[in-house]
């Protein structure tokens, strides 16, 4: 989108015409804004990937508050857990759980 820099609205784009290249034209004021035939190709910039930093760590999450909860792969009785809001504010939180058993340290949420 392109606004046009004498009153702020949003120019209008016109399609060729025998006599006139392609352009934006504001329909309130004279503003006409030319376009180029040729489009310019700026250097080329490689993305790189960022490294995913995790939100809780196996550390911190086992220092976390335990609650009496039946772990489904090992059936350990306690578990650490942490709530998140990973919905919008009218949903309820997402209480993510790791088994309290050091052996197993099963992730799962609710």
């Amino acid at each position: 989108m392109e606004f046009c820099p004498t009153c702020g609205i949003m120019l209008q784009y016109e399609l060729p015409s025998m006599d006139r290249p392609s352009r934006f034209a504001c329909a309130s004021c004279p503003y006409v804004c030319n376009m180029e035939t040729r489009v310019k190709l700026k250097r080329k910039q490689a993305l790189g990937k960022k490294e995913i930093q995790p939100i809780f760590t196996q550390d911190s999450m086992m220092e976390g508050p335990q609650t009496e909860v039946t772990c489904p792969s090992c059936k350990f009785g306690k578990a650490v857990y942490h709530e998140l809001q990973t919905r919008s504010a009218d949903e309820p939180m997402t209480i993510f759980y790791m088994c309290a058993n050091r052996d197993c340290k099963h992730r799962w949420n609710e």
